[in-house]
């Protein structure tokens, strides 16, 4: 993809971009408190060794990543079911992309190569967005995904209390 001129390029995070992507994360939840349910402290006493885990040894389950040349401006997760009733469902979770970088569809990149990933080990993707966030909810529509439900009062952050909305999308690939 082409954003603003920068060439983007979207891969799979491992062991070498611990500390970009820790860095970035630690950006997501101290910037879009309300998109994330982890806190900064929280996000910082993870361990090193779980982030690695995470990024490294978790297969099928994956942390995407958007770099302009060698730096880390957005991410979004995939997460497999490891419950054996519930291996044909995955979770998107986790997408930010830094305020310079948005409006040039690098999020929309993000998700496609999870929907992409997703297809290859799921039937059916799940995602939850906060019901104040119309930007994330149009994206998300865009795609395809569809609303299924709402946790009311889901989460207290920046002295509100907010509403989840539970989204999902139906993938192409039937699993067993």
């Amino acid at each position: 993809m082409d954003a603003g001129g920068d060439a983007v390029a979207i891969r799979v995070l491992g062991a070498a971009d611990l500390a970009a992507y820790r860095a970035l994360r630690r950006e997501a939840v101290t910037l879009a408190p309300v998109a994330f349910l982890t806190t900064p402290a929280e996000d910082a006493a993870i361990s090193d060794a779980e982030v690695l885990r995470r990024l490294a040894e978790a297969w099928p389950s994956a942390v995407f990543g958007a770099f302009v040349g060698d730096d880390l401006v957005g991410m979004a997760g995939f997460g497999a079911n490891e419950r054996e009733k519930q291996r044909h469902r995955g979770t998107l979770w986790g997408v930010y992309v830094q305020p310079a970088h948005r409006g040039r569809g690098i999020a929309r990149d993000l998700v496609r190569a999870v929907i992409e990933h997703a297809a290859q080990h799921a039937r059916f993707l799940d995602a939850v967005v906060s019901g104040g966030n119309a930007e994330a909810r149009a994206l998300y529509d865009g795609l395809g995904f569809e609303r299924y439900g709402v946790v009311p009062s889901a989460q207290f952050a920046e002295g509100a209390f907010h509403d989840d909305i539970l989204i999902g999308l139906l993938l192409d690939r039937p699993k067993a």
